[in-house]
């Protein structure tokens, strides 16, 4: 399939873009390079190959999210800038 001066502006129009003339035939060469590496990608033979959903055989293993209670609470806040009733006090994000 060759891609046309027409069809690159075609596709111009449809996506709002404003391309000079000079821009146009680099426009076809780049349209016409992809379309001609979708070709080959659809010409491989993939008769004898098994569909394969992952690469590797690793699987995720989730822990339980549990709430546990911090036992050193001062150790945790000596490295705050500030600190107000035992937590960190950030500044305001929201205005």
């Amino acid at each position: 399939m060759q891609v046309e001066k027409e069809e690159i502006l075609h596709i111009a129009n449809l996506a709002c873009l404003n391309i000079k003339d000079e821009e146009i035939e680099e426009y076809r060469k780049n349209l016409q390079d992809i379309l001609n590496w979708v070709d080959i990608v659809n010409r491989v033979d993939t008769s004898n190959i098994n569909e394969t959903i992952c690469s590797t055989n690793n699987i995720n293993i989730f822990r339980k999210d549990e709430i546990e209670e911090f036992q050193d609470k001062e150790l945790l806040l000596q490295n705050a800038p500030e600190k107000q009733n035992n937590m960190f006090n950030i500044p305001k994000v929201i205005q």
